[in-house]
């Protein structure tokens, strides 16, 4: 009898660990992106981070969050104007500075303003989009349109032509300060990309 007992138990934890093996398991989706921190030193364009990265897309779609070291005063006052770049892609198969399309921005009249910033077929286009303040999260989305780039920033949109029409092939851009001048002190942008 007590043999009979313990094969019992065994039998029926067998069954136990069956049914809970055998249970669907909820699917579980795939972690989001962390955010990363570009940096941009003191006395330099590049970002500390900015890989070489091979892309072929129709959209790119990331969260941004400035914080204080966004506020900054050109050397020249004429360059206060000049939009920074923040991130989006080269485009066409060719260079950067012959087709692309990336998100701008800049210090200035006392707000962040966000841009959007193209080179068709070399020549260098922006638009103005909108602001956004210091220490919030903004969405971004860019969509490679046939012939036309639309930039979003949270509810407000424009566009700019393209010089090329399907899926963007090249390469990543990442944040570059100037312009003429360089980073008067460092500068650092949070970015985390979103599907």
């Amino acid at each position: 009898m007590v043999v009979f007992l313990r094969k019992g138990r065994h039998i029926a934890a067998l069954c136990l660990l069956c049914l809970v093996a055998c249970q669907e398991t909820p699917e579980t989706s795939a972690p989001e992106p962390e955010a990363v921190t570009y940096l941009i030193r003191r006395g330099s364009h590049y970002a500390t981070s900015n890989p070489l990265k091979r892309t072929t897309t129709t959209s790119l779609k990331f969260e941004v969050t400035f914080d204080s070291s966004a506020v900054y005063t050109t050397t020249d006052p004429v360059n206060q104007g000049d939009i920074n770049k923040l991130y989006g892609v080269a485009d066409c198969g060719t260079t950067h500075q012959t087709n692309s399309a990336r998100f701008g921005w800049r210090w200035y009249n006392n707000q962040l303003e966000i841009h959007a910033y193209t080179y068709l077929n070399k020549i260098r286009m922006s638009a103005y989009i909108g602001t956004v303040a210091l220490g919030r999260k903004s969405i971004c989305e860019l969509e490679l349109g046939d012939q036309v780039y639309t930039f979003r920033l949270d509810s407000r949109q424009v566009t700019l032509p393209r010089a090329c029409s399907g899926a963007g092939e090249g390469y990543q851009l990442y944040p570059y300060f100037g312009g003429d001048e360089t980073a008067p002190h460092d500068i650092r942008i949070t970015i985390r990309e979103m599907d």
